[in-house]
């Protein structure tokens, strides 16, 4: 069949339109998405504080082990296990009657023991005068003031018994040596009690303050040094902040403590060395046995900012976008000296005056271009403040 000229060149007119279409459409699904609008951060220098945190154990001021110097049965239990108590106020009784008639027998002995005194005194007031006048030896006289000495070194040694007598019927009544709360009580009434048991009757605590002991370094003990003025560590120690700490909810407890003690050596082992802050505890809410973090302050004059939001790690290291003048971005490591709850401080790796993504940094890649929208650092840290 034979078509028609008119017909062939509208054809062909249809086939370039058709032609010019596909490529306009395969040219648009092959050109790059527009670039996405992300914030930027202009990174500032600030004053600012920075804390480290070291793990510790607390303990009470005083925990004293509560034990019988006496053996005997648990006569009575004066307190509940967790009572707090006053230095002084009875705990236990032990039963007392097998001491009452041992210090009884030892009054007895005293008694008996003076009477040989006043005896033989006698008999040296008798022999006196009849050795005078030559009527009996002087060997006699010799014998009666031995006899007297005696007496008298019995006498004292029946006066000892009786007050060791008397100590162990005191020891039968056990008071608390200090105030403090009360622990576990594991012996009931009628137990057999005695000087070696291996578990003591309680644990009295004294938590009127607490001891957060904690462990520092060689590298953190000699920083430590150079950082706080003072010829001796005492006088670094005084010079020193206060201190907080962090307990196990991570909330911070409302007193602030002090440094008061290290430790005299490094531990072989660890090496590492012990230190001890002290912290008031009025309400008695922290306990020994809590545990918690020691959080100390350090002042930075002039500390490198970013926001916690603009990091992001790869294999244990930290990244940041660094945003160049070809708004292109580049993935660029630091190091991080210390941290707020919502910021960084930055020792290596950025610069004031650089200019990093702020947030959406999940679908970036090294080279990719960006639209920014400028964050100002001052609004930033109104919201957020250091």
């Amino acid at each position: 069949m034979k078509i028609p000229g008119k017909t062939r060149f509208i054809v062909l007119i249809s086939s370039i339109i058709l032609l010019q279409s596909c490529t306009k459409a395969a040219e648009g699904s092959n050109s790059a998405p527009p670039a996405p609008e992300l914030p930027v951060y202009t990174v500032i220098t600030s004053p600012a504080t920075t804390y480290q945190e070291f793990p510790t154990a607390l303990e009470g001021k005083n925990n004293v082990e509560i034990r019988s110097q006496v053996d005997g049965y648990l006569d009575r239990i004066y307190v509940e296990e967790g009572a707090y108590v006053r230095a002084g106020q009875p705990l236990f009784k032990i039963d007392s009657r097998s001491y009452g008639e041992q210090m009884n027998m030892a009054q007895a002995n005293l008694q008996a023991a003076n009477a040989n005194i006043q005896k033989a005194k006698v008999e040296v007031d008798r022999l006196q005068p009849l050795v005078a006048a030559k009527v009996v030896s002087d060997v006699q006289l010799k014998t009666a003031k031995a006899n007297y000495e005696a007496a008298v070194a019995a006498a004292s040694q029946a006066r000892a018994s009786v007050g060791s007598a008397r100590i162990n019927v005191g020891f039968t009544t056990i008071t608390a040596p200090v105030s403090g709360y009360i622990g576990r009580i594991p012996f009931k009434k009628g137990s057999l009690i005695s000087r070696t048991d291996p578990n003591p009757l309680t644990l009295l605590s004294d938590i009127s303050e607490i001891y957060a002991y904690f462990s520092l370094s060689e590298l953190d003990f000699i920083a430590f040094q150079n950082k706080y003025p003072g010829a001796t560590l005492e006088e670094k120690l005084k010079n020193m902040p206060m201190v907080d700490l962090v307990i196990a909810d991570n909330s911070t407890y409302p007193e602030k403590g002090r440094l008061s003690i290290v430790d005299g050596q490094f531990d072989k082992t660890t090496g590492a060395i012990s230190v001890r802050a002290i912290f008031p505890n009025t309400n008695g809410s922290l306990r020994t046995g809590n545990t918690g973090r020691v959080r100390m302050p350090q002042l930075i004059s002039n500390a490198v900012v970013i926001p916690q939001e603009s990091t992001f790690e790869i294999q244990d290291k930290t990244y940041v976008y660094v945003m160049g003048k070809d708004q292109k971005v580049t993935g660029k490591p630091i190091k991080i000296s210390g941290k707020t709850d919502s910021y960084y401080f930055i020792s290596e790796g950025l610069t004031p005056g650089e200019k990093i993504v702020y947030t959406g940094i999940g679908n970036l890649k090294d080279g990719a271009s960006i639209k920014p929208k400028a964050i100002s650092s001052d609004s930033l840290l109104r919201a957020k403040p250091l």
